[in-house]
């Protein structure tokens, strides 16, 4: 796989615009872990290898184990090892990022606001929301994951 496009380099006011959003988005008050996780999972939905290698370096420098890690996928069989939070997260991220097959209907909006208050799903939707942008744009342009190119300099 080789890269499109430097969208970053291509548009830098707007990459740094989504930074912006990046950035408050780890200090808005959600657990930066829950964030990442969910950052995780909606990269997962989309099949971007690029977030996908970028989130699960980024949670397992936070601390998660392979054993959590390697579960996200398949969170709602995997009991305990999620919180309560941590599934109400995913089962929103899944919701709002199939949502020209969801609809998202009253009743996953109603079991999110059950777990978070106005502004932390406001914040946890904004999160998704990003994401899903730049899981468009790693996809779109071919962003090589960090693993990838470690990989091709290995080979050399």
């Amino acid at each position: 796989m080789s890269t499109r496009l430097d969208y970053a380099q291509a548009s830098p006011d707007g990459y740094k615009a989504f930074g912006a959003v990046y950035a408050y988005l780890h200090d808005c008050g959600l657990p930066k872990t829950l964030v990442n996780l969910v950052f995780l999972r909606v990269s997962q939905i989309n099949g971007c290898a690029y977030c996908i290698d970028m989130h699960s370096r980024d949670l397992i420098k936070q601390g998660v184990t392979v054993d959590k890690l390697v579960l996200v996928p398949v969170w709602h069989e995997a009991g305990a090892v999620f919180t309560q939070q941590e599934r109400a997260a995913f089962a929103w991220a899944e919701s709002v990022t199939r949502v020209a097959d969801t609809g998202v209907p009253d009743e996953d909006y109603a079991a999110a606001a059950a777990e978070f208050n106005d502004k932390e799903l406001a914040d946890l939707t904004y999160a998704i929301g990003l994401m899903n942008a730049f899981n468009r744009l790693g996809v779109s342009f071919r962003a090589t994951p960090a693993a990838t190119k470690a990989a091709e300099k290995a080979a050399k």
